[in-house]
């Protein structure tokens, strides 16, 4: 499997400091409502190229390591990239479960990693945002949530297009992921004021490509050290 070149960090490096920042991700998940499970999961970003799909995939990793079932959704219908990082075919998917109704057993596919399957989005449709917003796509997380302990669902920015808010009233959660340097206040804003305006739980946000000073990776290298010595 190519990881290394879409930056599956918690599999090509899992001792690296990105890979356990996704594992802080993974726990503060079990925070990140207290009045409610936070089981299925938007991921979007304000503009393309923040890495919401890399997020997606390292997050689903982390949280099939830790024992849960999960499955990923890539309902980016217009320029989907989970194939593509988990080098699937992606002749079949979600769109093929959605209306070719072709059986879900037939349509996911499981990368080699314990406890997660994978959605692909399927060829891609001319009506993205009126798929996403029908009937049989709101009654099918129901049906994932009987069979997976998280669903994580990879959705377009959401500042290019109106797919993201259409399905984040749909999601238990939103995870808004935003890349260091490139992501201007603004953005972030907007992108906020239109998933409230969604009625959409926003549940974190994600500064991806932060910068580590030299003390953060002297500390991390040593307890990682320290931890192995004594395994």
């Amino acid at each position: 499997m190519q990881t290394e070149k879409f930056g599956l960090t918690v599999l090509d490096k899992p001792k690296s400091i990105t890979a356990e920042a996704y594992r802080a991700l993974r726990t503060n998940l079990g925070f990140a409502d207290l009045d409610q499970d936070i089981r299925s999961i938007l991921i979007s970003s304000p503009s393309p190229q923040d890495g919401k799909s890399t997020v997606t995939a390292n997050l689903g990793i982390v949280l099939a390591q830790a024992g849960y079932k999960v499955i990923i959704v890539d309902c980016d219908l217009r320029k989907p990239m989970q194939h593509k990082i988990f080098s699937l075919d992606n002749h079949r998917g979600l769109t093929s479960h959605l209306v070719q109704q072709m059986p879900l057993e037939n349509a996911v596919c499981k990368p080699p990693v314990e406890n997660l399957t994978v959605l692909t989005s399927g060829p891609v449709p001319p009506n993205p945002a009126e798929l996403l917003n029908s009937q049989r796509v709101w009654e099918f997380w129901p049906v994932l949530l009987e069979h997976f302990d998280y669903v994580l669902v990879d959705s377009p920015p959401v500042l290019a297009v109106t797919d993201a808010s259409i399905l984040a009233p749909q999601m238990d959660g939103v995870i808004i992921v935003t890349q260091y340097g490139v992501t201007r206040k603004e953005q972030v804003r907007e992108t906020r004021d239109q998933f409230l305006k969604a009625k959409a739980n926003i549940i974190g946000v994600v500064l991806n490509q932060a910068k580590v000073n030299a003390g953060d990776q002297q500390y991390y290298y040593y307890y990682s050290q320290d931890e192995a010595s004594s395994s």
